[in-house]
């Protein structure tokens, strides 16, 4: 910023901006008074390192660097009187600025006049002249919210900053209705009408809420933070409730309501590519899942693809998503933890378009045949069942489509409405629709999904109707639609040839699949050739970080203990790849054990394990964190304040807040991870045990699970 006879002129750089990217711009402007001259030099100094705190961490979230994207962030000049803010807020043209987002942050010592109205204190303002050598905050505040900006937030950071509501209250009318109406408008005080500013809680909080929102993934997915949320986060890394009564933040003008604001870029955002095979797909509730279980993976950080074996099987769902197979049924189904879901998931990921530009593509194919790989675009849509609802799942599928569901009346039944908009979609496309739903048995309501979603579909799934998907332009009948269905469903293994049954879960869905679609295929995932895969899959684990000569011995001696549980195998692979010697532990007879107790004799291990890993969590706060997450109900826990108070109901000790966060922290980035899925719902992160078999053992409450002896 220069200064010339007494005006303000712009940078070239700024003045270099054309109207168009200035319609597109998000802007951070500070007004930020520093320099007192009626403090002593310590207080002068103090102040003085305050502000520069303020704008530190006010740049850290809004500035240039800061958030993507990022927001410009205009020149901040020294203001001494009020010509400086008046020269401000003219130079930067703000009460005619235009573009996507605007963030106001206004700091330094605020005077309650006695007309009630609010001033801001500048150096050279001249005590009893409040009027003519201070600035009404007011004046910056509406500036902001008046101009054409379509986005607006103003945080007010100064001394008895609450009195601005009356005038606020006042003013606002004067914004026009369009703007009222249309616009996201917003303004938030840090201080009530009778408080003093502490120069430096606002910046330690403001980098705290942050750094937890960045580091921990409190679990709001959304791009942008709503007003209510940003306050939350605020109140909550505020310490004591007496702090949270008196520094809260205060919302003078409410102008966004509960949606998120362009003005509050997410730190704990994350751009998940969605794998799901659609060209305008959008994302489904289970963002993450199909790559888990397709690379059988251990963790999520883990950048690896495991996925072995199943030649077979997975040549088959291959050749059901080919070309010559416009239409079918396709169940895969096998006992708990026998794999089916990788195998869908395989599918899924594969035939998407823009995995296979990722490397791990290339890695994935080269460890198996061609007619393994399913084509590319195979899969037009994918949504998980798992603790949702019939309206759930039907909406799921369509937003996975690229449509939005139609809002049903207000005595519709929502799941026929969009089975009905399902419907048409399919029937106008004029081409393959192929739809992929795993975990169907773990739904909420798995039966009306079946009669009231799925069997709808039949009509155009039957593989007999030897006709082309599409006919020619000018046939009056138009397409012939055509649908593919590739379900993942648990169900028990048949009785042998002697007659002997399996132990497991009820195979009675699975048979009511096959009489709604009396066509469908149905592939086992649990058949007697799942020991040599089991093996492959547990060699791929344990040698990813060398030592292959020991993996290979270990993987034979604990696959035919493991045979056919998947799920097993994932979790007694993690523990074979983080010893010095897999083949050794592998081999020990405690150890062996442990292993046929499946589950619960692996959990066991791993929570005697966590207690001395470094850092350490101690095992009864990591199996009460487990325990709240098998009894939430939904698709999972969120993080927030639910996942701790959850968790305290199991636990036999009091516990302060941090200590639950820093335990949250530790157990999803240890070796207990590997026992967590994650999900979405209402638009946060949540957590769920990753497997339905895991989730039943951990609400056994009857079992202590920390009863075990040492560890070897």
């Amino acid at each position: 910023m220069q200064r010339t006879g007494g005006e303000v002129q712009k940078e070239p750089a700024l003045a270099a901006v054309d109207e168009d990217d200035r319609a597109k711009q998000r802007t951070l402007l500070t007004v930020a008074v520093r320099n007192y001259e009626d403090l002593d030099e310590d207080e002068a100094d103090e102040f003085t390192a305050g502000i520069d705190e303020q704008l530190e961490v006010v740049a850290q979230w809004w500035g240039p660097s800061g958030l993507i994207p990022g927001f410009q962030q205009l020149p901040t000049p020294d203001l001494t009187c009020r010509e400086d803010v008046e020269d401000l807020l003219r130079s930067e043209d703000v009460r005619e600025m235009r573009g996507h987002a605007l963030v106001v942050f206004i700091t330094g010592h605020g005077i309650p006049g006695t007309s009630g109205t609010h001033f801001l204190k500048l150096p050279e303002t001249v005590k009893r002249r409040n009027l003519a050598t201070a600035v009404r905050t007011s004046d910056i505040v509406m500036a902001a919210l008046d101009s054409h900006v379509e986005n607006v937030l103003v945080i007010v950071n100064a001394c008895y900053a609450a009195k601005l509501n009356t005038e606020l209250d006042s003013l606002f009318r004067e914004v026009g209705p369009h703007r009222q109406e249309h616009c996201q408008l917003d303004v938030l005080v840090t201080c009530d009408h009778n408080q003093t500013v502490e120069v430096r809680r606002f910046p330690t909080t403001l980098r705290n809420v942050f750094e937890r929102l960045q580091r921990t993934k409190t679990g709001i997915t959304e791009p942008y933070l709503s007003v209510d949320e940003f306050r939350a986060a605020y109140a909550d890394a505020l310490p004591t409730r007496a702090d949270r009564r008196r520094y809260r933040l205060r919302r003078l003008v409410d102008g966004s309501g509960h949606e998120p604001s362009p003005c509050l870029p997410n730190p704990g955002y994350v751009n998940v590519r969605d794998l799901i095979g659609a060209e305008h797909r959008q994302a489904t509730a289970a963002d993450g899942y199909w790559l888990d279980r397709a690379t059988g993976r251990t963790q999520e950080s883990d950048a690896g693809w495991y996925f072995r074996g199943r030649g077979a099987l997975n040549r088959k769902v291959a050749a059901f998503l080919g070309p010559q197979r416009p239409r079918g049924v396709l169940l895969v189904t096998g006992s708990a933890g026998s794999g089916k879901s990788a195998v869908v998931a395989r599918a899924v990921v594969l035939s998407d378009p823009h995995f296979r530009t990722d490397p791990l593509y290339k890695t994935a194919t080269e460890l198996v045949d061609p007619d393994t790989i399913p084509p590319e675009g195979a899969v037009t849509a994918a949504v998980l069942a798992h603790r949702r609802n019939a309206a759930t799942v039907t909406s799921d599928i369509l937003r996975a489509l690229g449509t939005t569901p139609h809002p049903p009346g207000p005595a519709d039944d929502p799941v026929l409405c969009w089975t009905q908009q399902l419907q048409e979609l399919v029937s106008s496309t004029g081409h393959t629709v192929t739809l992929v739903i795993d975990g169907l048995d773990e739904a909420l309501e798995r039966h009306r999904i079946v009669h009231d979603v799925l069997a709808p579909l039949s009509q155009y799934c039957q593989p007999s109707l030897q006709v082309p998907v599409a006919r020619r332009k000018d046939d009056p009948q138009g397409p012939r639609p055509a649908v593919r269905l590739l379900i993942g469903i648990r169900s028990t293994r048949p009785p042998t040839a002697d007659g002997t049954h399996h132990a497991g879960d009820d195979h009675g869905l699975l048979q009511e699949l096959k009489q709604v679609f009396p066509l469908a295929e149905v592939e086992r995932t649990d058949g007697e050739d799942a020991q040599q895969d089991i093996e492959d899959y547990l060699y791929a684990l344990i040698s990813a970080d060398g030592n292959q000569g020991t993996a290979r011995k270990a993987a034979q001696l604990v696959a035919p203990v493991l045979s056919p549980w998947f799920i097993h195998a994932r979790l007694a692979g993690e523990q074979l790849r983080t010893v010095p010697d897999a083949a050794a532990l592998a081999g020990q007879e405690t150890w062996q054990a442990t292993l046929r107790q499946g589950i619960r004799g692996l959990l066991v291990r791993d929570l005697e394990l966590v207690e001395r890993d470094e850092p350490g969590l101690p095992r009864d706060i990591a199996l009460a964190l487990l325990r709240a997450s098998a009894f939430a109900q939904g698709a999972g826990v969120p993080w927030s304040d639910v996942w701790p108070q959850m968790a305290g109901v199991f636990l036999r000790r009091r516990l302060p807040a941090e200590e639950w966060d820093a335990a949250i922290v530790k157990l999803l980035a240890g070796r207990l991870s590997g026992y967590l899925a994650h999900d979405h719902e209402d638009n946060r992160l949540v957590y769920r045990p990753a497997h339905e078999a895991l989730a039943d053992l951990l609400m056994n409450t009857e079992d202590e699970l920390l009863d075990l002896g040492s560890v070897q």
